[in-house]
């Protein structure tokens, strides 16, 4: 069996039908490659082929290269990695320039035979590419359906001739959205960017009623044809340039120069401009060759793509246990979180109990749900129809009887182990026997909150990030007596509701909180020190942080950082370690300036809530220091308080996999992207450089930056973390 078959029909349409074997999506392989060149060949050089339809036999059409490949070619290079995928990447732009042109004779545009692509469900990646190439594109009118380029989103960009392609149709600014952003667009919007041409019911039956009707005109691409000319002007043209700079600025503007993908895209577009077509290809065959032999797309793809995708499949869940999905849920805590929770929960076709102290508290619970589905309405996303089956699936209750026939308890009250200490006895007096508990807590013990439970096997942490609805990671937490069928009903419902899970062992902040309280505070210290609040945030937003850590802190709220610094303060007794940041923390608390959401913070704020600047009183109390510090030596004490941290955890098992302390980090708070996480950041600089920057920034500042034994023996060594701990690795 191959992944792709030939048939020629009686009306003499070539069908070449994507179906890769054993994949549930298809990815296109080097192999397959190869023989869909062979099919191509075989049509064109076959005088009873009037044309050609490409089409898939899976419900989706195509997800993309796999980025397995890209991988394997580099290893097999030797000491030409380079070169050798870039002659990969020029021998995809050889074939689809093959079934573009078709049997084309140069130098008339005349001869050449009818190619449509028939756009079944999803189509990304190299499938949009490959459509691209083709003469016609006619998708499914399931609304489900998207087609897109979405690499960007993990560290390369289109490199099949998508870039080129793409925007030479419709011009730099209107590819912006498809290319820079990577966007995927239902049917609707698809016709509407010109991603495809048509839209029907039956895009089998339509790309080959389009194939035996279509004229010599109808399969010259513009860029073939004499005459062609840029939409929005090339960048040497007076309407086109402007479009260049805006979009140069638009990219820094959104990356702060911290992607390298970004910047390698615009420049194979501007380039690309200024040439013939074939020539253009080879420019982004070149800035694609650049990006893939940067460290930080390889660290990009393993961590958005590959262990991502890895975690969502279950390759953390406990072997042996059978399916845990959830049909019943009970929800503790009808505020912020609790009523985020109900409203993922319902999304995802789950029955949902919210309780709270009284009825009224838990209406607004689940009015919450009910206002964010009427902003879809507004939006088009929405129907009523869901809107009524969405809200009908959430019951609103003070009465904890209505929990009776629940599988799984998520508990979000106060964070007071006395208040979750009554409420997980009271609950377990009504709850089923097999009923497994979770308690949403963002910093306590997961070990010391079951406790108060007589089912400890069956009690595990979830703790879910803020806002619930628009953060993609959920942390799952064992404590020392936490079962695996806990463990895995916590992974299925994650799954559920279409989220990232990581798995860690029970500590004070677990994993996510552990990393991100130094990150905040290390920004506080700074501010203690003279350094200028604009310096440390934009140091922070120029590594791609989406938001600098003193904008962080009042994003999250003041007080709450006081309150976890009171109540880690006497857990700890005297191994507390007392910080500047505390006492900056304490008096902002004590001047009322809780953050955002009082409309005061390190911030000052407009009547709308819009930040208006950072708050002049800070430096009436922390002067501005006179000689402020170089700008790599704030993003390095930035970076090396959250990645010591993660170190930690590892050495410390709390995290027990290494893909997930980095899908974790970069999901969660948003660490660097570009580097693929804290981890693999150590990857890129090198252990031994890491230790040794470890030693001068404990010279410096202090112990806080003192190099964990595993890194030290790493550096040693001059292991990579990858190299010591990849799961997959060890498989092979």
């Amino acid at each position: 069996m191959t992944d792709f078959r030939y048939d020629v029909d009686a009306d003499g349409v070539a069908m070449i039908t994507w179906d890769a074997v054993g994949k549930s999506m298809n990815v296109l392989t080097r192999e397959a490659f190869g023989l869909v060149e062979g099919y191509i060949d075989q049509a064109l050089a076959d005088d009873a082929v009037k044309g050609i339809v490409i089409t898939s036999a899976k419900k989706d059409f195509a997800g993309g290269m796999d980025l397995n490949t890209l991988a394997t070619i580099r290893e097999e290079a030797g000491d030409e990695p380079a070169k050798a995928l870039f002659d990969f990447t020029m021998n995809g732009h050889r074939v689809l320039r093959k079934l573009e042109r078709a049997g084309m004779e140069p130098k008339t545009n005349k001869g050449g035979k009818p190619v449509a692509c028939a756009i079944n469900g999803t189509c990304a990646g190299i499938g949009t590419e490959i459509a691209l190439a083709c003469h016609h594109r006619v998708m499914t009118d399931n609304p489900k359906s998207k087609i897109g380029l979405p690499e960007i989103m993990v560290g390369i960009f289109p490199g099949g001739g998508g870039t080129i392609r793409y925007s030479r149709m419709v011009g730099a600014m209107a590819a912006a959205p498809v290319l820079l952003e990577g966007k995927m667009l239902d049917p609707a919007k698809a016709k509407g960017a010109k991603l495809v041409d048509d839209v029907s019911a039956d895009p089998v039956a339509a790309a080959r009623d389009w194939v035996l009707n279509a004229t010599n005109a109808d399969i010259i691409k513009p860029w073939d044809a004499k005459g062609y000319k840029m939409p929005g002007g090339a960048p040497y043209n007076p309407a086109g340039f402007p479009t260049f700079v805006g979009a140069s600025a638009m990219v820094n503007g959104k990356t702060q120069g911290a992607f390298p993908a970004a910047k390698a895209l615009l420049s194979a577009i501007y380039e690309g401009a200024l040439v013939d077509f074939d020539t253009a290809l080879r420019i982004e065959a070149r800035w694609f060759t650049n990006v893939l032999m940067n460290p930080s797309s390889s660290a990009m793809i393993r961590s958005l793509f590959l262990n991502k995708q890895a975690l969502e499949k279950g390759a953390v869940r406990p072997q042996g246990i059978e399916d845990q999905s959830v049909k019943k849920l009970g929800v503790l805590g009808a505020g912020m979180m609790g009523a985020g929770i109900a409203l993922v929960s319902a999304q995802a076709g789950i029955e949902v109990i919210l309780i709270d102290r009284d009825q009224e508290a838990a209406d607004k619970g689940k009015a919450y749900t009910e206002s964010y589905l009427d902003k879809g309405i507004k939006r088009g996303k929405v129907t009523a129809d869901k809107k009524e089956a969405m809200l009908s699936l959430i019951m609103a209750t003070p009465d904890l009887v209505a929990l009776e026939g629940c599988d799984l308890i998520i508990e979000a009250v106060f964070e007071d182990p006395a208040v979750k200490a009554e409420m997980t006895k009271k609950v377990e007096a009504v709850i089923p026997e097999d009923c497994i508990f979770a308690s949403n807590t963002s910093t306590l013990p997961i070990t010391d909150l079951a406790q108060a439970s007589s089912r400890q096997e069956q009690f595990i942490g979830i703790h879910f990030f803020s806002p619930v609805e628009k953060m993609l990671l959920v942390e799952i937490i064992k404590g020392k007596e936490t079962g695996d069928r806990a463990v895995a009903k916590a992974l299925d419902y994650v799954r559920q509701i279409r989220k990232t899970p990581i798995v860690v062992n029970d500590a004070r902040f677990f994993y996510a909180n552990r990393c991100i309280i130094p990150y905040i505070n290390e920004g506080l210290r700074m501010i203690t020190e003279g350094v200028s609040p604009a310096l440390i945030d934009n140091a922070a937003r120029q590594l791609g942080f989406p938001v600098g850590p003193i904008q962080l802190n009042d994003e999250t709220s003041i007080d709450l950082g006081a309150k976890i610094a009171r109540a880690t303060k006497a857990a700890m007794g005297n191994a507390y370690p007392a910080s500047p940041a505390d006492d900056l923390i304490f008096w902002l608390e004590e001047e009322g300036r809780l953050g955002r959401k009082a409309n005061a913070g390190f911030f000052d704020y407009d009547e709308k809530g819009k930040r208006t600047g950072y708050w002049p009183g800070l430096q009436d109390k922390y002067p501005l220091a006179e000689d402020q510090p170089d700008l790599i030596e704030v993003q390095e004490r930035l970076m090396f308080a959250q990645v010591l941290e993660a170190v930690r955890a590892l050495e410390e098992n709390v995290l027990m996999d290494i893909r997930e302390g980095d899908v974790g980090a970069v999901l969660a708070w948003g660490f660097a992207p570009w580097s693929g996480g804290p981890l693999s950041w150590l990857d890129i600089i090198g252990t031994p450089y890491a230790a040794e920057r470890c030693d001068q920034l404990v010279a410096t500042y202090g112990d806080r930056f003192a190099c964990p034994q595993l890194l030290r023996d790493m550096a040693a060594k001059g292991q990579s973390f990858y190299e010591r701990f990849d799961p997959e690795a060890k498989a092979a």
